[in-house]
């Protein structure tokens, strides 16, 4: 049978390419991005159901959350692909820091509230993190929203750091209910991705310099797709982090920290 397979920032890049795969191989696709065009345009060219939400207002977050729900009992795959880098610090209309919130909070909320069909369908949870966690993180749980101290790419490799916490801790809450959750490593893409910011990363990604630096959108989706039609326990370990197929070895220590992710998901917790 068919898996229904939600994929966030399906809009474009890792998301669009993956979605396609997916749909290719008799998956049903449900197509999830922010633009109303671009949406509609992948959802359309592959026959699939598709949502729109803004990660940066959480309203939207919750609107999408109750439409999934109600349209899809059961999930068998939800990717937790959309995100980005910003620029200067800047907060959304609930009051977070913008960086923090699209890439962290608002994944972390629509898995909590889709959690009724998520274990009916007994889902594999994949997070798109990056190596930005461990080379920008500069991750201090008393300062989630970069109050005291903000950068780009700080802010970005937090997010991202978050990204594989909140994995291996929805893993540990929830993995005997059947949810089976990993994180995975794309690899520096040429896509959309960084045009919302000033930082040199916009330079690498949006200038012939991506050519020397980038993969192409259908090879980066190649893991979410290894990922997405895998069984957990034997393509993947649940809980992990993964580069290139296996489990990520050179990391961020902290992203192995068990009492870290615990306290992050109880703070993020009490934010939404």
């Amino acid at each position: 049978m068919p898996k229904t397979i939600v994929v966030t920032g399906a809009s474009d890049g890792i998301g669009a390419a993956a979605a396609r795969r997916l749909a290719a191989s008799g998956e049903r696709v449900v197509v999830v991005g922010r633009s109303p065009e671009r949406t509609r345009a992948v959802a359309d060219e592959i026959g699939a159901d598709h949502h729109l939400a803004d990660f940066a207002d959480l309203s939207q977050v919750r609107r999408l959350a109750g439409d999934l729900l109600e349209a899809y009992p059961q999930i068998e795959v939800l990717a937790n692909n959309a995100g980005g880098i910003m620029g200067a610090r800047q907060t959304t209309v609930d009051g977070y820091e913008k960086t923090f919130q699209v890439n962290h909070l608002a994944p972390f909320l629509l898995t909590q509230l889709l959690l009724p069909s998520l274990v009916a369908g007994r889902a594999t949870v994949i997070q798109t993190a990056s190596i930005a966690a461990r080379v920008f993180a500069k991750f201090d749980i008393g300062d989630l929203q970069g109050e005291h101290a903000y950068s780009p790419q700080a802010a970005y490799g937090n997010g991202k750091l978050a990204n594989i916490l909140f994995t291996s801790e929805l893993q540990r809450r929830y993995g005997d209910q059947g949810i089976s959750a990993v994180a995975f490593h794309p690899g520096v893409v040429a896509t959309s991705f960084a045009s919302d910011t000033t930082h040199l990363m916009r330079f690498l990604y949006h200038t012939p310099l991506k050519r020397l630096f980038t993969i192409k959108p259908d090879k980066a989706a190649d893991e979410l797709v290894w990922l997405a039609e895998g069984t957990p326990g034997v393509t993947f370990t649940p809980g992990a982090y993964y580069e290139s197929k296996e489990i990520a070895k050179n990391v961020n220590p902290l992203s192995l920290d068990a009492d870290l992710a615990a306290r992050l998901w109880e703070a993020s917790e009490a934010l939404v």
